[in-house]
């Protein structure tokens, strides 16, 4: 499905962000998100809709009836890579890890950058702290509405 979506995006001009397939095995529903620098649009979205769609079905890739989702990153963004770390250095983020790591698993604060595959990130409560990437099991951008509407 990666492998999929990722050729539609690139044909389409657009970033392939993560896939993923949910939902139960008579009806599952596949997740595809894409992105570009200027924001996703919605004939973005129904452009690489219409041509996954016709790659999975001309290859009956899933054999069943499916549901299929394309949209943008939104605005807090799923982190998935280290690369996606790298490229957000210097943005607020959240994540969690799987073990606790001197009694936290949660963490929000400042992306400070990466070095091989250790995040530096300064935390709210804790302050800088390096966390190996293969520890986070999830990490989102984290926007604060405030300041944003601040800047309108």
């Amino acid at each position: 499905m990666r492998e999929i979506a990722a050729r539609v995006a690139e044909l389409a001009g657009v970033e392939f962000v993560h896939s993923q397939i949910a939902g139960s095995n008579r009806r599952p529903t596949v997740r595809v998100i894409i992105d570009k620098p200027e924001g996703v649009s919605v004939e973005d979205c129904a452009t690489v809709s219409r041509e996954i769609e016709s790659v999975l079905d001309r290859d009956d890739f899933i054999p069943t009836s499916y549901v299929l989702e394309v949209s943008s990153p939104g605005i807090e963004r799923e982190l998935y890579t280290i690369a996606d770390f790298r490229r957000f250095a210097g943005q607020r983020a959240r994540l969690r890890t799987a073990e606790a790591i001197d009694g936290q698993r949660n963490f929000k604060g400042t992306i400070l950058g990466v070095m091989d595959n250790v995040i530096d990130f300064e935390d709210e409560t804790r302050g800088q702290i390096s966390l190996p990437f293969s520890s986070v099991v999830k990490a989102n951008l984290a926007v604060e509405m405030s300041k944003e509407f601040k800047r309108a």
